[in-house]
């Protein structure tokens, strides 16, 4: 059976079961409203369930409609989200809400595309929404439907890769039974939640796709969904000289910065570099870049801001690369 065989196949023992053992959540029902879909995707973005309840019910109560977000103060708004952290995700709320209002009319727009229009709105919340509310055919892959898609399939393609994403959207899409799409996401992702769980020992004797998990035949649950580890952070300690420009042997402390014995300026050698690499030249103006250097230096070193000639070499000394990115 062929990976995409094995995803359709899912939809029906998985929508069996969440008949049985779906979560009783407040913006689910047999009509969901749409601006309570998104309010609360958009709360459970980095956030329990658990602990979206309460500011969910809260929200709600003060503001129950698109209308209702669009014209409340700021004051109110940040109150209402005070403790769910990320308050740019509560400033996005209130301007997808004004945008709504004056770009469809006061209506919840339905496509994914429209949808995807709005601030704060991705490739997930879209799916999630179009689908739920408007029973439109669109995936909605998150963190749960990576994980329970590639164990059941056996897919050892690394999901932080942009372009791996993009084949399980359209592996999902595919999988999607035509009839219930949205209940297919939302199964989706309480079996991720409450079984094919990510960190604990995935609980397989209960998981109603079992007999089609590749993963669970095989026994290699614990290494999927791969990602690719974080590479180390390298540090490097660097002394940067500085030296006139020529034409600019004149430039001195009084046209803005302290000058150094000798007439070259100087940056501590613990300073880390200037610029960070990607602002080196081989020779000419600094110009400008001396506030920019400045900036990123982390011993926050006096820099002339005049023009100047410069070269980066590893405290090291000469023999290691000049103008190298660190980190």
């Amino acid at each position: 059976m062929t990976k995409e065989e094995r995803l359709r196949a899912m939809a029906a023992p998985l929508l069996a079961w969440y008949d049985e053992n779906k979560r009783d959540l407040p913006w689910r029902g047999d009509h969901p409203d749409p601006y309570q879909v998104w309010v609360s995707e958009i709360m459970l973005q980095q956030t329990r369930v658990a602990a979206v309840m309460p500011y969910y019910r809260a929200w709600m109560e003060e503001l129950p409609t698109v209308e209702a977000l669009a014209a409340a103060d700021e004051e109110r708004l940040m109150k209402l989200w005070q403790g769910l952290g990320y308050y740019s995700r509560a400033r996005n709320l209130q301007r997808a809400a004004r945008m709504i209002m004056e770009n469809f009319g006061g209506r919840f727009p339905e496509s994914r595309s429209d949808l995807l229009s709005l601030p704060g709105v991705g490739e997930y919340t879209a799916g999630a929404v179009a689908s739920i509310a408007f029973g439109r055919q669109v995936p909605a892959v998150d963190g749960n439907v990576l994980r329970v898609a590639a164990r059941v399939a056996d897919i050892r393609e690394d999901i932080m890769d942009t372009k791996v994403r993009a084949s399980f959207q359209a592996l999902m899409e595919a999988a999607m039974p035509a009839d219930r799409p949205g209940i297919f996401n939302q199964a989706l992702m309480d079996l991720g939640a409450m079984v094919c769980v990510p960190k604990a020992a995935p609980e397989c004797g209960r998981c109603p796709l079992a007999e089609l998990c590749e993963a669970n035949r095989l026994g290699v649950q614990s290494q999927l969904p791969m990602r690719r580890k974080k590479t180390a952070r390298r540090v490097e300690e660097l002394t940067v000289y500085l030296s006139p420009a020529p034409g600019r042997e004149g430039c001195s402390a009084a046209e803005g910065g302290p000058r150094a014995a000798g007439g070259a300026l100087g940056v501590s050698p613990r300073a880390g570099g200037a610029g960070g690499g990607e602002r080196r030249r081989s020779g000419g103006e600094l110009g400008a870049d001396a506030a920019g250097m400045e900036e990123k230096a982390a011993g926050k070193a006096p820099v002339h801001p005049c023009g100047m000639a410069y070269d980066r070499l590893s405290a090291d000394g000469p023999g290691r690369a000049a103008g190298r990115r660190l980190g």
